[in-house]
């Protein structure tokens, strides 16, 4: 309580206000000291190792099991079309664009998110932050900052990594199940492939990055009610980051990709 104090003063708004001002008031603190060069470096070592190798297991499966389901799906209907030399660009496309980055950041929204605002939210209830405090310790310096740019900076690698596997596991499938070749398949990905995909599944990664970490540590921050307090805050965390990646992500693909439409077209 003592840290949402900090941030309103005396007023206290309703909750769900209050909630979406401490959102805004912590990203904006947030970027102000990375710009201020106010980083925590052991902390944010720390939460990096947490957010990136520690979550890379369940990404690797489950990057695979999706590009092989949707491997499934593609080389059916494109078959019956006569179209297999497109199922590698089509495939690269949805993996690149919307499926690595939208999956990999659910899976980081519920591992991850869901360990900051519980984490900050015990903190909160059991005053460690007044603690900090005490100590002469910003606690956005020591605890928010160094989440935020170690899952801003996990998540893009944690995707390029999560489309890797996606794309192996369903040139496998499609090679060994479909005897569509692997040759077939990667020859359609590098045409239909640019650059600017890649560039803009980073940018979407850091972006659901930024969406988690300042949106988890809100919720921590501004928990009440003991441990009873501390289970809604990490539920409702990880529900509102799932809104709001979905939200960003049709605005992003709306920015990145509406004047695009020829990448099937350099696969001819």
């Amino acid at each position: 309580m003592a840290l949402a104090r900090s941030l309103f003063g005396s007023w206290t708004p309703p909750r769900y206000l209050w909630r979406a001002l401490a959102t805004l008031i912590i990203a904006g603190q947030v970027i102000l000291r990375i710009l201020q060069g106010r980083v925590h470096l052991r902390n944010t070592l720390q939460q990096l190792e947490s957010v990136g190798p520690r979550s890379l297991g369940v990404c690797l499966l489950t990057g695979s099991f999706v590009g092989m389901a949707f491997t499934i799906q593609f080389v059916r209907e494109f078959a019956r079309l006569g179209l297999t030399r497109a199922v590698g660009g089509v495939l690269s496309l949805a993996l690149s664009r919307e499926l690595s980055p939208v999956v990999t950041a659910i899976i980081v929204a519920g591992r991850v998110g869901s360990a900051f605002a519980a984490e900050l939210g015990t903190m909160q209830v059991s005053e460690q932050t007044d603690t900090l405090r005490v100590l002469r310790t910003d606690p956005v310096d020591y605890l928010v900052t160094p989440r935020v740019i170690a899952c801003s900076v996990a998540l893009p690698i944690l995707t390029l990594i999560s489309f890797t596997v996606g794309m192996a596991a369903s040139v496998l499938l499609a090679d060994s199940v479909y005897n569509v070749s692997a040759n077939i398949i990667l020859d359609s990905a590098k045409k239909a492939l640019q650059p600017w995909d890649f560039i803009s599944t980073m940018i979407k990664s850091t972006v659901f990055g930024a969406i988690i970490s300042v949106v988890s540590c809100a919720w921590g921050v501004t928990t009440l009610g003991g441990a009873k307090g501390v289970g809604e805050s990490t539920t409702s965390a990880v529900v509102i980051s799932l809104v709001w990646i979905f939200i960003f992500d049709f605005i992003l693909s709306w920015c990145f990709f509406q004047g695009a439409g020829d990448a099937l077209k350099r696969m001819g």
